[in-house]
């Protein structure tokens, strides 16, 4: 079991109740919001912390961790896994407060997370869909190692916006 991953730029680690405050105050922006799926609420409020972090703490596995930068919880990054004939794959999401956008924290837990999750897990391969609009986050997939795999069409509907999503997959 993992305690926590330090990188040079950040911890990964595990949840806490006491990461409330700081969830809420990188979770609650609109530009984080546009490049999620709509179960990440906007607003963000204490409340939606207060839950999300109540159930998360419980969860077997632990497949969903806090993103920490200098002692504060500034985003998030975890797996969903598969089942059935997709035991072997995981689906990989990923958010950062965007103060902390562009300085290669991302890219940086991206790469050692997906690396935990092939030792942790019986995973075959990684996958992650971002929105076609949202180019940083493909790059940051690139640079952790993930391959294009193509553009899935018409794919999602994210503020009032029908988009393509991207995919991209590293495997073991």
């Amino acid at each position: 079991m993992i305690d926590q991953l330090e990188l040079k730029q950040s911890t990964i680690r595990p949840w806490r109740l006491d990461d409330a405050e700081s969830l809420t105050r990188h979770a609650n922006n609109r530009k984080v919001w546009r490049a999620l799926r709509d179960r990440f609420p906007h607003p963000y409020t204490a409340e939606d912390a207060r839950k999300f972090l109540e159930a998360t703490v419980k969860f077997e596995p632990i497949t969903i961790f806090c993103i920490e930068v200098n002692g504060a919880a500034v985003g998030g990054i975890g797996i969903h896994l598969g089942n059935d004939v997709h035991r072997h794959t995981a689906e990989l999401g990923y958010w950062l407060g965007d103060e902390f956008w562009a300085r290669g924290v991302m890219t940086e837990a991206v790469g050692a997370f997906t690396d935990f999750c092939f030792d942790r897990f019986s995973l075959r391969r990684i996958y992650a869909e971002p929105f076609a609009n949202n180019p940083a986050s493909a790059r940051v997939l690139e640079k952790a190692g993930f391959t294009f795999e193509g553009r899935l069409k018409n794919n999602v509907l994210k503020d009032g916006e029908l988009l393509d999503s991207l995919l991209y997959a590293r495997t073991k």
